[in-house]
């Protein structure tokens, strides 16, 4: 089992200390620890050994001392006995760390960068990890580090142990990455993200951290699949209050079964994302409420609930759009998360003038229970002259023209959970919109909760209560209409628009929109 890192060497220095060979600064020892010293460390008969020069050392750094205790001096006269240790005792000293704590340890500088990639720890690591074949069982630790010239070890390259761990640990296999090249051609995304991400064992956690440091987290409750995304809740009525928080962290967690199939453990984190509580606070937006709680927007896919008159947390809600949500919830670390590689634009020999065209949209209205509305729209096209305020204009449903004019049913709604207490906001809800080049790889994607305002600017021929949703980032924006038709109990959905930032496109396609 290993320790942690600050105790083992903690421990380790204590015993340096003890054994440390004296010093040339040495005072007259007492009977009574406590008037030993005075203010700045020393004995008022205080005497230095030595010729002027270190005298007047000495003498110079009594007079900068201000602790009640002769410990300052002897640490600046000890060497940095760590280097003069023979590599044996050291790679003994870290085999007892875990993975984690032997990849960060490796940070610290070069010599235990090159004894923490050695193949032999990793070896034993891997082999006591995964190594359940008859034919490879783990090692002692003894016999790996004393036989570091054994075939098994020496024939691989280096750091091929370890790579090999983190790989395996994450789920890098030839299956997981097949299962994914499966596309489904109405949505653009991987068929089966589904089936792999519960066949990993992934699940999401959420840490907050105290401004006293003091961590705590939790797991999640209840989560909800689409055919493009994932809502996943936390409720519990143990959640800190928000003012006490310094941070809160999503991570993706790839759990570990033990020998018995109904018992986990912990594995692999991956994190995904990491916010600061009080600039959640400051710039925190509401976009919605009921009798109970207020929903405070944290960013684009996660909203907090909090209680009304108290400013706590009550639950915290979340939703993941499908494209690489595998690769961010496996193939990141515990303190940077997986970077998202840049998809190489397809080859397009259309004039520019022309514009955008064969793109399709995706979008989807849920929240965390039922899906009230999904749409698809091939065919898109956006001319250059469509160009306005930095974003081409995709028009995909038209107000005038009623025979794209759809209806769905179901109300609008996100309903929540906390432990014993729920209820539902209304007129909220989570959208995933896909947006689809002419090649069908997604080009603009979010998954993120919305919320649905009256709109009374612009009447229509419909007789009812008019509402609009709208959501904007850096790289789109979306516009929404909808009617409300009190005897069909039912919305139309009478107008959809959708804009693409030009400096995303440029960049992409290598246009100069």
């Amino acid at each position: 089992m290993a320790i942690g890192r600050g105790q083992l060497f903690r421990s380790f220095r204590e015993g340096l200390l003890k054994n440390a060979p004296p010093t040339e600064c040495e005072g007259p020892k007492g009977k009574d620890e406590s008037d030993r010293y005075d203010i700045t460390g020393f004995s008022p008969d205080f005497q230095c050994v030595g010729p002027e020069p270190l005298r007047q050392k000495c003498k110079k750094k009594a007079a900068a001392l201000s602790r009640p205790t002769g410990y300052a001096v002897m640490q600046t006269c000890l060497q940095n006995l760590i280097d003069r240790m023979p590599p044996e005792i050291l790679l003994k000293i870290l085999s007892y760390l875990d993975a984690l704590s032997l990849l960060s340890i490796g940070l610290v500088n070069k010599q235990f960068y090159e004894m923490a990639h050695n193949n032999g720890m990793w070896h034993k690591i891997y082999f006591a990890q995964y190594g359940q074949s008859k034919n490879w069982m783990p090692k002692p630790v003894d016999e790996v580090l004393e036989k570091l010239t054994a075939v098994v070890v020496q024939e691989r390259p280096e750091c091929y142990w370890r790579r090999l761990y983190f790989r395996t640990m994450a789920g890098y296999s030839e299956r997981w990455r097949q299962e994914l090249r499966d596309i489904n051609p109405f949505t653009g995304l991987p068929s089966h993200t589904e089936r792999v991400l519960r066949s990993q064992r992934v699940t999401w956690e959420i840490t907050v951290c105290d401004k006293r440091g003091l961590e705590v987290t939790f797991q999640q409750s209840r989560t909800f699949f689409s055919d493009s995304s994932v809502t996943v809740c936390w409720g519990s009525r143990h959640w800190p209050a928000l003012y006490q928080l310094s941070t809160l962290q999503l991570d993706g967690v790839k759990r570990e079964a033990l020998s018995s199939p109904n018992i986990i453990k912990p594995g692999w984190r991956s994190l995904m994302a990491k916010f600061d509580v009080e600039t959640i606070c400051n710039s925190g937006r509401v976009i919605g409420r009921d009798q109970l709680v207020n929903l405070v927007l944290l960013s684009p896919g996660i909203v907090i609930g909090v209680w009304r008159g108290r400013w706590a947390i009550a639950f915290v809600m979340a939703s993941f759009h499908y494209h690489r949500l595998v690769e961010r919830s496996l193939l990141g670390t515990a303190v940077c998360p997986y970077s998202v590689p840049k998809d190489k634009s397809p080859f397009d020999n259309a004039d520019p003038y022309f514009g955008l065209h064969g793109y399709t949209v995706r979008i989807v209205l849920h929240n965390a229970v039922t899906q009230m509305m999904a749409g698809h729209f091939p065919r898109l096209s956006g001319r250059r002259r469509q160009v306005h305020g930095g974003f081409i204009q995709l028009n995909v449903i038209s107000r005038g023209d009623e025979s794209q004019h759809s209806p769905f049913s179901g109300r609008i709604s996100l309903p929540w959970k906390c432990e014993a207490v729920e209820g539902t906001v209304e007129n909220c809800c989570m959208m995933t919109l896909t947006l689809m080049d002419e090649s069908h790889s997604p080009f603009w994607y979010v998954s993120t909760p919305v919320s649905m305002m009256l709109n009374i600017k612009e009447p229509s021929k419909y007789e009812g209560q008019h509402f609009v949703i709208k959501y904007q980032d850096a790289e789109g924006k979306m516009r929404m209409e909808l009617v409300w038709m009190e005897e069909q109990r039912q919305y139309f959905l009478i107008g959809l628009v959708v804009f693409i930032a030009t400096a995303k496109v440029n960049k992409h396609f290598g246009k100069a929109y």
